[in-house]
């Protein structure tokens, strides 16, 4: 059967069934309770069905997925082994690992453009109002009609700089431009800007088949991101995993209810996604959260406390393993009894009780079983993967990433012209051509007869008011010429009547 065995007590092994992988699910508990444990089995499980996994490595442990377990087992691994009944069957091996990171230090870099994040979800990232938002979405607009390509933060930086200097005339054709909002909307570029959101944005951008790979064997691959540093900035990390979710559901065909999925999705951390969430933000996920799985998609979420995720959400979690919590304040007693309401119940365990009794590796586990119900809640010892439990070094990640079926593809950035490259060029064009338009304009707005050349071009030539010098020798000239004539007439004349009387 295609099955994932989570753990098993003495009486009965709870297992998740590939056929409801696509559920989503919620693993919880304490820190140091054994949840990446539990992260690890699921990501393994899936993979050794077919299915792609991918996976934020908050903590360099989960990285532990690419190397075998130790040869042979210890003593205390032995008998946990014997306690779940798998000694006869259990192999170490290692996964076939694919190592990403935003920062491309230990792991092939991701990116997106600009274009592809598009305006309305970068608007809910930045925390951005109605208003704000359509200066975002005017400045996208303009830069599709002119052909100005969104690439990295200096295309956009560069298109906000030029939509500030022509707001008069962009107000005019596109909307209001004030120049209130679009400083705000610089200033939240500046803070996603410093949380290094410049890694993010550029070329080669991350295609979604890279991630929905198997191996030759026909393992899904398990995408590992190096989140170690990233979480340190977690509106990068988030921005990053609602982009990708968001990718996922837009990108995916419907398919309805399939067999197995075809990627499944662990979000660590996830409290970081909903801690101070805007209202808009949080119904997008909710949005995603609840139809991505009719695109064969699953979405499982790690937080130390279920409530860390919103009750509209968490119940569309139907896989749960719970680890335990320590009921110390109100908040804490709150979320064991939160907790223990969710589950499907079960006589013969209290459930709000035994959260607070689990030893490491124990969980309280309910899946998806016939026809969609979910099993009730189990106490069991948590199964054991068969990779490394840790961390691993430096040339053993060097290894891996250098047998990469994808790290030729996406190692090199490209940094090809776009909008920034565009609008310099423009500016440049325009300095260019000022200086032979100020003389134009200066000679057509230059009063005639300044300067000595128009002096005497006005001298030779004369203007309106007075003659010139060519002129008054034209007029001299005739009235000369009409003199001598006159005379010459005038002496004929006479001669002829002074000769007549001779």
């Amino acid at each position: 059967m295609d099955n994932i065995l989570i753990g098993r007590n003495d009486r009965v092994a709870v297992e998740l069934d590939l056929h409801f992988g696509n559920r989503h699910g919620m693993v919880a508990g304490a820190t140091g309770t054994g949840k990446t444990v539990s992260l690890m089995v699921l990501a393994e499980g899936f993979s050794k069905l077919g299915v792609p996994v991918f996976m934020a490595d908050v903590k360099g442990d989960i990285a532990g997925l690419s190397q075998a377990a130790a040869s042979p087992p210890g003593d205390k691994l032995k008998a946990r082994l014997a306690t779940l009944g798998i000694d006869k069957s259990w192999q170490p091996a290692a996964n076939p690992v694919v190592f990403w990171d935003l920062y491309g230090k230990l792991g092939h870099p991701v990116r997106t453009t600009v274009s592809e994040m598009g305006p309305t979800l970068l608007a809910r990232v930045l925390e951005l109002n109605d208003v704000q938002e359509g200066v975002l979405e005017i400045a996208f607009k303009l830069a599709d009609d002119n052909g100005w390509l969104l690439l990295d933060f200096a295309d956009l930086r560069a298109l906000l700089g030029y939509v500030g200097e022509h707001a008069k005339d962009i107000s005019t054709h596109y909307g209001l431009v004030s120049q209130s909002s679009l400083g705000a909307v610089q200033r939240s570029l500046l803070q996603l800007e410093q949380q290094g959101a410049t890694q993010f944005f550029g070329e080669p951008s991350l295609e979604l088949k890279d991630l929905m790979r198997q191996d030759m064997s026909g393992r899904g691959i398990i995408n590992v991101l190096a989140a170690d540093q990233l979480i340190l900035k977690p509106k990068l990390y988030s921005t990053f995993l609602l982009w990708l979710l968001s990718e996922l559901f837009e990108a995916l065909p419907e398919i309805g209810d399939p067999d197995k999925p075809k990627l499944v999705f662990f979000f660590d951390e996830a409290h970081l996604l909903f801690d101070d969430c805007p209202p808009a933000l949080q119904q997008r996920v909710e949005q995603v959260v609840r139809l991505i799985r009719s695109k064969g998609v699953g979405v499982y979420f790690c937080s130390q406390n279920p409530d860390d995720v919103p009750d509209v959400i968490l119940g569309q979690m139907g896989n749960r393993i719970q680890h335990a919590l320590r009921a110390f304040t109100p908040r804490d007693q709150k979320a064991v009894k939160a907790a223990a309401e969710t589950f499907a119940p079960n006589p013969e365990i209290n459930v709000a009780q035994v959260i607070g009794q689990l030893e490491v590796g124990e969980a309280l586990a309910s899946t998806l079983r016939d026809k969609g119900a979910p099993t009730p809640v189990e106490r069991v010892l948590v199964s054991a993967p068969t990779c490394r439990l840790g961390a691993i070094s430096e040339e053993e990640r060097a290894t891996v990433m250098s047998r990469s079926p994808v790290g030729g593809k996406y190692d090199t950035a490209v940094n090809r012209e776009s909008a920034a490259e565009m609008l310099a060029a423009r500016a440049q064009q325009k300095a260019a051509d000022e200086p032979a338009q100020t003389a134009r304009q200066t000679a057509a707005q230059q009063p005639q007869g300044s300067g000595w050349g128009d002096t005497l071009r006005d001298a030779v030539f004369g203007t309106k008011r007075r003659q010139g010098m060519i002129e008054t020798m034209a007029k001299q000239t005739v009235r000369t010429m009409g003199s001598q004539l006159g005379r010459q007439i005038l002496r004929g004349t006479l001669g002829g009547i002074f000769g007549g009387r001779r």
